[in-house]
């Protein structure tokens, strides 16, 4: 049950649990408690390498008999080792409910909160007690989402460490991410057609992730080019025929790279072209009309019966 005190048989599930390589969410679910009591139950009796049910009930009942000089809580102090290592186990377990692995999170906690940023595959072996395959998985991932980076150190040992650029990269990262989800979702709209609930579904989720991409980026002028503006007047003034890259390029008397880089700026916003976006047909060939969503299902039929 949720509340209270954790008892000794508590204290034995957190132990079988991180010796079964359970994280600190999935412990705390087990046992009805709020991660941050589990956290902090590891933190305080040695960490998840030392973490000793019997040791950490005795240590409990031996704080709880000793006399307490004030009902406040005393700030931590800089420098307080105690509340470091609390703290450090605290924001591992809250990159680990973002979705982060528990053995990833402890690394990356490991290595922000040393005050060179920097260390080696040992140190980080020794500091978690952990095996030096666990570190170099950990590392792989953390690599994989550009949060550190390695570099040769003394006596050619790798060190792995952060630099002051990291959550800049990690943002830019992030909006290159939103732009191939939106790029996919564009796709998916073309191939499913927008005039149907799914094609118009995958527009949307594009428009979305488009202009995510572009406001994490920090691009505040509009990405879309005179050159899509321009060949979108000429798919309009074609009057709903399909025409391909070759045929606008001689129109346009452009080349036709120019003409491609145009429909795919076009394609990209729609949310600058609205209320005409420009399809891809599966010809190869190009059209224009209306923005999927501009008009309702209803309004289209009254049209077409007109």
């Amino acid at each position: 049950m949720a509340g209270g005190r954790l008892t000794q048989r508590d204290r034995q599930h957190i132990a079988s649990g991180l010796a079964g390589g359970l994280g600190y969410a999935e412990i705390a679910r087990r046992l009805d408690r709020p991660t941050s009591t589990v956290s902090r139950e590891i933190a305080r009796n040695g960490g998840p390498g030392a973490y000793q049910a019997d040791q950490a009930h005795r240590a409990t009942w031996r704080r709880a008999r000793r006399p307490k000089l004030t009902t406040a809580r005393r700030p931590a102090m800089p420098g307080d080792p105690v509340a470091a290592r609390d703290f450090v186990e605290r924001f591992a377990a809250l990159l680990v409910q973002t979705g982060m692995p528990r053995m990833a999170a402890r690394v990356f906690t490991c290595l922000i909160t040393t005050d060179s940023g920097a260390l080696t595959a040992v140190e980080l072996v020794q500091r978690l007690t952990v095996s030096p395959a666990s570190v170099s998985k950990a590392v792989g991932y953390l690599e994989s989402l550009d949060l550190i980076e390695r570099e040769r150190g003394p006596r050619r040992q790798e060190r792995y460490l952060i630099d002051d650029d990291i959550w800049l990269r990690t943002w830019l990262t992030s909006a290159k991410q939103n732009a191939m989800w939106a790029d996919a979702a564009q796709e998916g709209a073309d191939i499913f057609g927008a005039a149907t609930p799914s094609g118009a579904r995958m527009a949307q989720m594009g428009r979305f992730f488009a202009q995510l991409s572009q406001d994490m980026a920090g691009d505040t002028t509009p990405p879309t080019s005179d050159d899509a503006f321009t060949v979108l007047a000429a798919l309009v003034h074609a009057l709903g025929e399909p025409r391909t890259i070759d045929e606008l390029a001689v129109a346009l008397d452009w080349p036709k790279d120019r003409v491609a880089t145009a429909l795919n700026d076009a394609r990209r916003r729609p949310d600058m072209t609205d209320p005409v976006t420009v399809h891809r047909l599966d010809s190869g060939a190009y059209t224009a009309a209306a923005r999927p969503g501009r008009l309702t299902a209803a309004q289209r039929e009254a049209l077409r019966g007109s």
